[in-house]
């Protein structure tokens, strides 16, 4: 499950994980937490943790980068995130604050963020924890070492990759065992466990993940179970009394917030005890003493023992409140199948998931995580008729539970048992009182599902259930904005002799709402052509409606000179009387006389590469907004497009970032045109304004570019061009 030996994974992970334990040893932090990308850079992966439980770093294991946690914003932003404490992290980032609930204070960071964006490591994070002692801010030398820790680890995985040997993170994260401390000599043990035994009460000592490691006989006496049934076990597993969420929550505070915590637990033969739990890096220590208060009434018998151990209620608690707080945030399908599998397969206990919707009577699988794609593809759209457990629980919305193959044969015959698993839940998917699909539960030995542990399971799949069907919805609905927002604009181009030609539109990166932002490009003669660009006011229909009349308003009077076509086109608007209002700018090229004429009507000035490669940013004569005033003139401006010449059309979702001066951005943008090698093709260009554009910052608007470019040889290249959609 990743903790590998340090010298299996090669020289580069021996010093990432050195540089995190000895980061987080300078700067006193509790845990360290090292992410690092996937390929496509949407996701985060825990690589390393110190200092914490897998079982609390397994729901943190994966990130996406649009995720409201402290390490995505970190990463995404690129920038320092500080929680000061518990109020700041609910107030901030409410789903953190919901699963952990615990006093910390948390300090996130992108690696070497001294670097330039092609210098440092893309996608990578470094996140510590202090104890909840801490004060509400962070230090200058704690921020002095989390720098410089963060340009150690950036110069490890940089040096890795220069070498060839790339780092990549494994398939479940690196647990790594805090620095012992020093071995104390025979006297030495021989003293400390004399003053143990000497104290009123009885002690014991549990590790990071929870399991006794020291127990003496006056506490396990008082716990009621020999000393050999309690070492190396979790106590609430071998103490069904204490598997409680309240037991268990108080262990994870105490781990969580390194403060001392204490509480009172009844025992089953009526005496009341209390816990004194003081936590360090390498666990807790336990102080177990009989509370003076009145006995409790018995608690209920312990349950029988099962084939394979099932999570504990606290455990499984933590995992629901997890999931449900993720599934709240899952805009998508596919984000409701990677939340699900990521936190359900390893966390309760499964080895493999799969998801199943119902479609046109047909079982169609919509995710899956442990299973093979070979063994999906035979079973993906089997009948809903088929007398299979995955499909009677869609019919009845009854589950099913297998502890045994022998178990499942029984039930259904005629199963073959192909997936390599030894135990079954076959849970409905039930949303708006009607089973939606199946969700299928691996389990690799045989289980016996205890009552709780079947409601459990159940309430996680009526989340899922509820979850999918507002994503399906959801992606129903923006596919059709979509295609009503793409369906405006123009499919193809005109071929136009001697001019290259790339345009990109990019929809706003989150909600449903149908952009206004529109470009075209009209063919006048064999030596013109026209070309407009604008964004309409709003995100809604009437904007998308509005910008396909402000299109045909354009092709309407292209050919006339600029300021004419704008002025004819605001009187058109206004007659209309749309309540919106709308930037355009309109451009016409005369390839014989190698000019370009252009007038605005409030919109970004365009840029204009000239075939030395120099960039200037064409200030026009500003021009009141279409829409507004039925009498407002335009003005154009003639500027030469030579051969070579480059002229660049964009909206302000291109350049327009919260809280910068749009100019600087424009003239970002302008200098980053000079940059690009001026035989580039345009679809490169293109993509690198639009790449850099998305990564700079979190985009809320549309975004529209238009290039053209005068070609060396017109008569003898005509060059065409047809828009790809991104």
């Amino acid at each position: 499950m990743g903790d590998k030996p340090v010298q299996e994974r090669g020289a580069g992970h021996r010093l990432m994980e050195e540089a995190l334990v000895e980061t987080c040893a300078e700067a006193d932090a509790s845990i360290g937490m090292l992410y690092l990308p996937e390929p496509s850079g949407r996701v985060l992966h825990l690589a390393v943790t110190v200092g914490v439980a897998r079982e609390f770093a397994v729901p943190w294991a994966r990130v996406g980068i649009d995720d409201p946690v402290p390490v995505a914003d970190a990463v995404r932003e690129h920038r320092l995130v500080w929680l000061g404490g518990l109020e700041d992290t609910a107030r901030r980032y409410p789903r953190v604050g919901l699963v952990v609930p615990y006093r910390f204070a948390l300090a996130a960071t992108p690696l070497d963020a001294s670097r330039t964006a092609a210098e440092r490591p893309t996608g990578s994070g470094l996140v510590l924890l202090w104890p909840g002692s801490h004060g509400p801010d962070l230090g200058d030398r704690e921020r002095q070492v989390l720098e410089s820790g963060a340009r150690r680890l950036a110069g490890v995985l940089r040096r890795a990759a220069d070498e060839g040997r790339a780092i990549r993170p494994e398939a479940h994260p690196v647990i790594l065992a805090p620095r012992p401390p020093p071995t104390p000599g025979p006297v030495e043990a021989a003293a400390g466990l004399g003053f143990i035994r000497r104290l009123p009460g009885g002690s014991c000592a549990l590790d990071l993940n929870g399991k006794v490691t020291f127990i003496t006989e006056r506490a396990a006496d008082l716990l009621g179970e020999p000393v050999s049934r309690l070492i190396g076990a979790l106590p609430w597993e071998a103490l069904p009394w204490m598997d409680t969420p309240t037991v268990e929550d108080h262990y994870r505070a105490a781990m969580i917030s390194r403060m001392p915590r204490s509480f009172l637990a009844d025992h089953p033969d009526g005496r009341r005890l209390r816990f004194d739990l003081y936590p360090d890096a390498s666990g807790l220590s336990v102080r177990i003493t009989q509370a003076a208060e009145e006995p409790a009434p018995s608690a209920a018998p312990p349950p029988a023992a099962e084939t394979a151990p099932s999570p504990s209620r606290a455990h499984a608690l933590y995992q629901l409140i997890h999931l449900a707080a993720s599934l709240t945030e899952a805009a998508h399908a596919q984000d409701v199948v990677d939340k699900a599998a990521d936190q359900l397969v390893p966390a309760l206990g499964a080895h493999a998931m799969a998801l199943l919707v119902e479609e046109e009577q047909r079982l169609r699988i919509v995710g899956y995580r442990g299973y093979t794609a070979e063994l999906m593809a035979r079973f993906d759209g089997s009948p809903v008729s088929a007398d299979t457990a995955r499909a009677h629980v869609l019919r009845t919305g009854n589950p099913l539970f297998f502890g045994s193959p022998d178990e499942l044969l029984a039930a259904y015959p005629a199963t073959r048992v192909l997936d390599g698993m030894a135990a079954w839940a076959f849970l409905p998917l039930i949303a708006s009182g009607r089973p939606v699909g199946s969700l299928v539960l691996g389990y690799s030995h045989p289980r016996a599902f205890a009552p709780g542990e079947r409601a459990i399971l159940t309430a996680i799949a009526g989340l899922i259930a509820q979850a999918l069907e507002r994503a399906r919805l959801y992606d129903s609905t923006h596919q059709l904005a979509r295609s009503l927002q793409t369906g405006l604009l123009p499919r193809v181009l005109p071929q136009v002799p001697g001019l290259e030609v790339a345009a990109r539109y990019l929809p706003a990166a989150q909600g449903l709402d149908i952009g206004g932002d529109f470009y075209d490009l009209i063919r006048i003669d064999d030596s013109t052509v026209a070309a407009a660009i604008g964004d309409v006011q709003g995100h809604n229909v009437n904007a998308a409606a509005l910008m396909g009349q402000v299109r045909t308003a354009v092709h309407a009077t292209a050919g006339a000179p600029p300021a004419e076509v704008l002025a004819r086109t605001n009187r058109l608007l206004t007659d209309l009387e749309p309540g919106l209002f709308t930037s355009c700018l309109y451009v016409h090229i005369d390839f014989t006389r190698c000019r370009a004429s252009l007038a605005t009507a409030g919109h970004p000035p365009p840029l204009l590469r000239r075939p030395d490669g120099s960039t200037t940013v064409l200030e026009l004569p500003p021009g009141l907004l279409l829409g507004i005033d039925p009498d407002t003139a335009y003005t154009a401006t003639e500027v030469p497009f030579a051969p070579g010449a480059l002229l660049a059309l964009y909206t302000d979702g291109l350049v327009e970032t919260p809280g910068r001066d749009i100019g600087d951005a424009i003239g970002e943008t302008a200098a980053r045109l000079t940059r690009t090698p001026r035989h580039a093709s345009l679809d490169l260009v293109a993509d690198n304004l639009i790449g850099h554009a998305r990564h700079a910052a979190p985009r809320k608007d549309d975004i529209a570019l238009l290039l053209l470019r005068h070609g060396y040889d017109r008569p003898t290249f005509p060059l065409t061009f047809k828009m790809r959609p991104k």
